[in-house]
């Protein structure tokens, strides 16, 4: 439960595949002994997304927004016998210009001071180090994560206890982020320049159970609930003033069944979420992992997502639609209010496939082919805005790694 901090500027999607490429997730049946082995791996992140439409917002502009190309390497080592460490570096780097407001064509300043296509490098790493029991596992970890205007630094501590027959495991854990905001770029709207320091602090706690069915199904089910005080506020855009609270509330469950026929497990699950800015969320994922001859294996995957809107989201107006530099006034004596197009109601797809092949008995490459497009239309959660523009991305991820 480790968090990634995220580039003010950047866009939902850079965000969530990057943080899905470095950070140590919880996994669906956490080990109960140390590794016999030490693992060391290196992954290479290439990302790309765009935006295309119809309305004044989108002509003329350039498909291509983000650019993200991250780099990772990890280890995981058994130490003392019943210990490990484990610890990760990543660094990206995020090129390109994202919308001031909602999907338009007119960018979002760059930092350091600079209008137009921005560029920032991010550097981030955690440490982890865990002690196995003959029931359970104990694992404590560091996080840290650096660019120009964001630093984030986090403790996280998760414990397991299984029962005598190792049928199920229970889980809980829980993280504290700390994170430091440095507002210094101007306002390409207003021109104001800002200078000042803001904090943001989140609390977490995570609880879970797994329980094994039979030798071919396992089930988990999970809770999780996050406070969040201080700045949340995009600098990048404006309009922008959100509030300095944000609570979330996770439910979450998977299923892994097992066939035994093509050797092959289906991976099921669904997740909730609500927050405290009126956003409710539904994500349901599906894949396939099947083994095939010579060391390979091939792993398609489906992903459905939908959210509703903040409660304080302004959707395009009138003028907007006709002029694209031209931001949508907030409604008079509201408190709070944004027009960025990821508080909105949309539906997104991802699709993807993942081709790995073991070479002989210390090596493993693969590769992860990605792809998502969002439309408000597709939103389960209430109407969406359709001033805002259809949104994609492409990622590609190669990795290979190496146990000794």
């Amino acid at each position: 439960m480790i968090s990634v901090s995220k580039t003010a500027s950047a866009t939902l999607g850079a965000a969530l595949c990057t943080a899905a490429m470095f950070l140590p997730l919880v996994d669906f049946a956490s080990a109960e002994t140390a590794p016999e082995r030490t693992l060391v791996s290196m992954k290479y992140l290439n990302y790309q997304d765009s935006q295309s439409g119809d309305t004044a917002l989108t002509a003329g502009m350039s498909r291509d927004r983000i650019a993200v190309n991250a780099l990772t390497f990890s280890a995981l080592a058994p130490i003392a016998g019943q210990w490990s460490i484990g610890a990760s570096f990543m660094e990206d780097s995020v090129t390109g210009a994202s919308p001031a407001y909602h999907s338009s064509g007119f960018p979002a300043p760059a930092k350091k001071g600079v209008s137009g296509a921005s560029g920032e490098l991010r550097h981030a790493g955690d440490l982890n180090l865990t002690r196995y029991f003959s029931q359970g596992s104990v694992s404590g970890g560091i996080s840290y994560s650096q660019e120009s205007d964001y630093i984030s630094r986090g403790i996280s501590l998760q414990g397991s206890l299984s029962t005598e027959d190792k049928n199920t495991t229970l889980t809980l854990g829980g993280s504290f982020d700390d994170d430091s905001i440095k507002l210094d770029a101007p306002n390409v709207v207003s021109s104001k320049k800002q200078v000042a320091d803001e904090k943001k602090q989140v609390t977490a706690l995570l609880g879970g159970v797994t329980q094994v069915l039979t030798k071919s199904d396992i089930v988990q089910f999970n809770v999780g609930h996050s406070r969040g005080r201080g700045y949340y506020t995009d600098p990048y855009k404006e309009p922008d003033i959100r509030p300095r609270e944000r609570n979330n509330t996770t439910l979450s469950g998977r299923w892994n069944h097992h066939l035994e026929g093509p050797d092959g497990t289906l991976h099921l699950s669904y997740r909730y979420y609500s927050d405290t800015f009126g956003i409710r969320a539904h994500t349901l994922g599906a894949e396939y992992v099947q083994p095939l001859r010579h060391g390979w294996t091939v792993t398609p995957l489906l992903r459905f997502y939908s959210q509703s809107e903040a409660n304080f989201y302004v959707a395009v107006g009138a003028a907007e639609k006709a002029v694209a530099s031209t931001p949508t006034p907030p409604p008079v004596d509201v408190r709070y209010y944004t027009e960025d197009q990821r508080l909105s109601a949309f539906g997104a797809v991802t699709a993807g496939v993942k081709v790995s092949k073991q070479l002989g008995s210390e090596w493993l490459a693969d590769v992860r082919l990605e792809k998502y497009e969002q439309r408000d239309e597709w939103s389960l959660n209430g109407k969406g805005d359709p001033g805002v523009a259809t949104f994609r991305f492409r990622s590609i991820q190669i990795g290979l790694s190496r146990q000794f």
